[in-house]
């Protein structure tokens, strides 16, 4: 089987945690001899950070055209990160 997974590591702890999930899937795909190829996208804060906005348009259609979403967490601090400053629409 050939997977091709859109992955959006996130914020915050999201990175490492799934990090460490596509190491599973790799040694998964080791056994089963499966191809997993993984497209990194942006979304939550890093993609603020990167573009000024949360989720671009060619983020959601990377992850349309994939087979499946790896998603971290996103986010931040509600209180202290200059994320949630910005204007809501």
């Amino acid at each position: 089987m050939n997977c091709n997974i859109a992955v959006i590591k996130g914020d915050g702890i999201g990175p490492e945690i799934v990090t460490e999930a596509m190491k599973v899937l790799d040694k998964v795909a080791e056994k089963y001899g499966h191809t997993f190829n993984y497209t990194q996208v942006l979304m939550g804060g890093c993609s603020i950070d990167a573009t000024g906005v949360p989720l671009t348009d060619e983020a959601i259609a990377t992850c349309k055209a994939s087979d499946a979403v790896l998603l971290g967490s996103i986010g931040g601090d509600t209180t202290t990160s200059p994320w949630y400053k910005l204007e809501p629409s």
